[in-house]
Parts: structure tokens; sequence; C-alpha cells
């Protein structure tokens, strides 16, 4: 690992005066639980750490006139400590209770999370079904609303500019007739990296379906919405044929890789399986 020079700015004005001299490779931090492997394997190679875990006003959760908000600095243990987030939005709760060991989720951010841009990344899907945006500033020029679902290009690619960081993530609030779940296939449940995720939201109107949700990981080169499922799901009362034509709708909606976890062939078998487990559990009335 190359030598490498490190700053902690005290707030954003000190952040983008260091950014705009525009001379090295820039990578920003907060938890590092994953910057600094890669630095390791030397799969990136940045001239300049800067650390924005002591800048002020990014650690919060909140909720206002039926808006969620998360600051990008909040660690994951502090989100499934929010009452917040455990009983307006337990999909997400659940979300980072699987994610990692609690010494990671003690120093995972939720905005480095996003930031990753990891196809299995724990804390995307649930937010892709909660249509979440992600809000940023950059040195010139005003911060931008990104819909989440626009904001991967890649593995570990966004639409960030060099220049820009995440401030803090939004999603309106759950109606009360939402029922959602999130599940992860893993080697080692909860501390493993996913081999397929998916978060899953519908609103039930009697029997029938009138909203559904469905965002996967790892089974494609970034999480994913599934489109033509939900269209499949909406307007109709969900019965076991349904359910397996949604079935052949992942398999074609998904184009997962080999690796040394799982093969493609299996993740688009668990993908089915955890699909099926999961809307049978929601339409069972469990919300987790």
């Amino acid at each position: 690992m190359n030598e490498v020079d490190y700053i902690i700015p005290k707030n954003l004005e000190e952040v983008f005066r260091a950014v705009e001299k525009k001379n090295r490779k820039i990578k920003f931090i907060a938890g590092c639980t994953n910057v600094i492997p890669y630095m390791r394997e030397e799969a990136i190679s940045p001239e300049l750490l800067i650390d924005l875990s002591s800048l002020e006003n990014l650690d919060y959760i909140r909720e206002e006139n039926g808006i969620i908000a998360i600051g990008a600095l909040t660690t994951i243990s502090k989100l499934t400590a929010s009452e917040i987030i455990r009983n307006q939005s337990p999909i997400l709760f659940s979300a980072a209770s699987l994610l990692g060991n609690p010494l990671t989720r003690n120093r995972a951010t939720i905005g480095g999370n996003l930031a990753d841009a990891s196809p299995a990344a724990d804390m995307v899907p649930p937010l892709l079904a909660l249509e979440a945006f992600v809000h940023t500033k950059r040195s010139e020029g005003e911060g931008r609303e990104i819909f989440l679902d626009k904001f991967f290009l890649g593995p570990n690619k966004t639409v960030l500019a060099e220049d820009e960081i995440i401030t803090h993530i939004t999603f309106s609030k759950p109606k009360d007739s939402a029922r959602g779940i999130y599940i992860k296939l893993g080697l080692r449940n909860s501390m493993a990296i996913s081999i397929v995720s998916i978060a899953l939201m519908i609103e039930m109107e009697g029997k029938v379906c009138q909203k559904a949700r469905v965002a996967l990981g790892a089974v494609s080169p970034t999480p994913i919405r599934v489109y033509p499922l939900e269209k499949n799901l909406e307007e109709k009362e969900i019965d076991q044929k349904i359910i397996q034509e949604c079935s052949v709708i992942l398999k074609e909606e998904i184009s997962p890789i080999s690796d040394i976890r799982a093969s493609a062939e299996y993740r688009k078998l668990a993908t089915s399986v955890l699909f099926e487990r999961a809307i049978q559990k929601v339409l069972n009335g469990e919300k987790t």
C-alpha cells in the first residue's frame, strides 16, 4: 500500500477547500470498513484521504411532516437503536440489524454504504423499496437530490462527482397499511456478505395488492428495483399463480455472476426462493 496523506476537516468549507486543489487523487472516508481493505488490495490508490467523520450536523435520524431523514454519517448501529427506524421503517431496521458484526455496525455509516456502491450492500435494497433520495453537496454549485434508483452506475461506481459528498438520505414514512420485509442469504447469516438479498414492500387493500416495491442485491452489477415484477403484483389478488409468474420474471430481470460465494445459477434459484418466502411472509402479516 502506497503512502497517502490524511486530513480530518471540521466542516464542509474545509472539505471543499482541500478538494479544490485538484492535484491529487482523493477519496472520502468515514467508517473505513471497506476503503482500507480496498487500498491493501490495491483496488484503489488515493493520494489524499479526507475523513468526514468529524463533520458537524451529518449524524442524525429525524422525522418531520411524514419525511424520514438520515444524516450520511449515521452509523448502522444508530439505525438499529433508533425508535424512528424500528417503528416507522422496520424493513430498514431489519437490514441494519443484519449488516456485519457489532464492530462493523459501530463504524460503518449509511452514507458510506451507499457511496461504496457494492452490488451486495445491505442498506440499498430496503432504501430502494422505500423509494429513497440521496442528497449531496459539492464544492461548486448547489447540492443535488438524486433518486436512489438512478444513483448507481456499476460495481463501486456512482453518479457522484469527485468533489461531491452525500449529506443525507430521505424517504417518505411508509403508510400504516404497508408491509415490508428484508431477507438476505449469506454463508454465515448476518455476518456474511449477501449471496442474494431481497427487500419487498406491499400495500394491501383487502386481498388486492395496491402497490408493490421489490429490490434485489447481489444479483446484478448494481442493486436493482424489479419494475416488471412490481407491475405484475399490483391491482391483483396475489395467489400462487401470480407468485410463480413473478419467479419467472425475476430470472429474466437479474444477471448474477459466479464468484467464490456462489454460482450464477445458484443465485437465480435462490432469488426465486427468497422472493416466494418474502411474499408469503408479508401476506401473512409479518413486517420485518
